[in-house]
């Protein structure tokens, strides 16, 4: 019975594996904060189009954007998909030139972007 419990659990384990999503180690980050402060949302940006240094939460970020935006952010936890949905908003309806920047660098096809302009442009 003990190996039953244990195969289980196992089971359970294995397909929850911490390693199928991204870390949560940022998940506290002030996303309004970040978004208010130009200085600082400009060097993510420019971490992210490889014009400027990356801090190390920077450099994760830009290491999932790719398969993030492939997989619609499908290792991503909630409070990721909440703040992403707030930064590409942001991003869309303020930073104009940037966002391009960025469709252009991880989305050259415009296959993703569309979705997101779409459901983020101008949204309260």
């Amino acid at each position: 019975m003990k190996a039953v419990i244990c195969l289980c659990a196992l089971v359970v384990v294995a397909i929850a594996r911490p390693e199928d999503q991204y870390t949560s180690q940022y998940d506290n980050t002030n996303i309004p904060e970040v978004l208010g402060n130009q200085r600082l949302l400009h060097s993510y940006i420019k971490c992210c189009l490889d014009l400027g240094k990356c801090t190390s939460d920077a450099k994760e970020l830009k290491s999932h954007i790719q398969e993030a935006l492939e997989t619609h952010c499908a290792k991503c936890t909630k409070k990721q998909e909440q703040s992403i949905n707030i930064v590409l908003k942001h991003l869309i309806n303020h930073e104009p030139e940037y966002w391009k920047q960025l469709c252009d660098k991880y989305d050259p096809e415009g296959k993703y972007a569309k979705i997101y302009e779409k459901e983020l442009k101008n949204a309260s």
